[in-house]
């Protein structure tokens, strides 16, 4: 089945540019040019992920994430002309699972939509036997793409859920930041400032897990190195 893709941005020239390139690819994909536009799509059909533009007319891009991610986990990709940290570190913080700033180069998009369809592929795909990892009272279906803590679902997002899944998988294994922006986001070359994007998911991660995210009982800060899952007693995969 092809992928389909949602491209929504306000500048024609940038969607169609975006939307040929992705069609070579034997990608399937929708355009919105507007932020109701894109929410109204977002709602009524099934994407595999989402490139979404930060400034949109009617409704602007965090909304749009954010009210999409009230419904849906499908990974966003935020475009964004503007520079600054913050801009990039807010749209993460709304729920989007990477962004790529403008001016941007049309294969460094196509790079960044494969490496998230790779880690997320296995959620549409039926599993005969699936791979359940249980950490105290946190059970993570691998297969199923599911969290549970004592029970209770958890909600994350692709990118939050690949994080989680690498961390449990290599118990007391510190990954710097680097080492996670490669082995999550597929960047060889990080910039220096993308390493806040680590920051920004273990926070939103922590918020999720944790029943205090100031004294984390999964996820560990190793100051000056990174973050690591601990070994804990009853830790099982099967």
């Amino acid at each position: 089945m092809p992928k389909r893709v949602l491209v929504v941005d306000d500048e024609k020239l940038i969607v169609k540019g975006i939307r040929f390139s992705l069609e070579q690819d034997d990608m399937e994909v929708d355009t919105a040019y507007d932020g109701e536009e894109a929410l109204e799509k977002a709602k009524t059909n099934e994407y595999d992920i989402i490139l979404l533009d930060l400034m949109l007319p009617k409704m602007d891009g965090l909304t749009v994430c954010q009210q999409i991610r009230e419904f849906s986990d499908v990974p966003i990709i935020m475009l964004t002309a503007k520079g600054e940290d913050m801009d990039k570190i807010m749209g993460l913080d709304y729920g989007a699972d990477d962004y790529i700033t403008k001016p941007f180069n049309i294969l460094e998009v196509k790079a960044r939509i494969k490496a998230i369809m790779r880690r997320t592929g296995t959620r549409s795909q039926p599993q005969e036997s699936g791979k359940v990892i249980e950490a105290g009272d946190l059970r993570m279906d691998v297969d199923g793409r599911r969290v549970t803590i004592s029970g209770k679902d958890v909600n994350l997002t692709a990118k939050e859920f690949d994080l989680l899944e690498l961390l449990v998988t290599n118990p007391n294994k510190v990954y710097s930041r680097e080492n996670l922006l490669n082995l999550v986001w597929g960047y060889e070359s990080p910039d220096p400032g993308d390493v806040r994007t680590v920051d920004v998911h273990i926070r939103r991660l922590r918020e999720k897990i944790e029943e205090n995210p100031s004294e984390p009982r999964y996820v560990h800060t190793k100051w000056g190195v990174g973050y690591y899952f601990p070994k804990v007693r009853r830790l099982q995969a099967f």
